[in-house]
């Protein structure tokens, strides 16, 4: 039975990721380092994991599989939810998978080098309405794909 992992630390869509996995009957782990209200839900498990840069991450990557969906923002993680057989999903809706997954670590690996010489000192634009409108469309494809098998 597919599940849903949340990077839920500072995720912006952890109500819409209820809402479909609702809709679906579907499980929801929201794994976070601590600064989340858990929920009542009676589908949602609320995970606090020991404060530590990869912890949250680790915990994902350890327990999600094949046919499981991660939603993130974290790019290595992406990558090693992919590896597992899970589907990925970034909060702005943007799916990632084996054939995206490579250009997408790579211009993050850019990215922080040109941030670290102070080339680049901006970051991604806000997240809107259309964001999260998107993320709901994208994230009931992905149920029902992963359900189809």
């Amino acid at each position: 039975m597919t599940e849903i992992y949340v990077d839920a630390d500072a995720c912006p869509v952890k109500d819409e990721t209820v809402r479909v996995a609702e809709r679906h009957g579907l499980a929801v782990h929201m794994v976070s380092d601590g600064g989340i209200r858990p929920s009542q839900h009676p589908l949602v498990q609320t995970v606090i994991v020991d404060p530590g840069s990869d912890a949250a991450d680790n915990w994902i990557a350890e327990h999600i599989s094949i046919g499981d969906i991660a939603i993130t923002n974290d790019i290595p993680l992406a990558a090693r939810c992919i590896e597992a057989g899970a589907r990925v999903l970034r909060p702005n809706g943007e799916a990632l998978d084996e054939g995206s997954i490579g250009a997408v670590l790579a211009t993050r690996n850019l990215m922080t080098d040109l941030r670290s010489a102070g080339a680049v000192t901006g970051g991604p634009r806000p997240f809107g309405k259309g964001d999260r409108s998107r993320f709901l469309d994208f994230l009931d494809r992905t149920v029902q794909a992963a359900k189809r098998g």
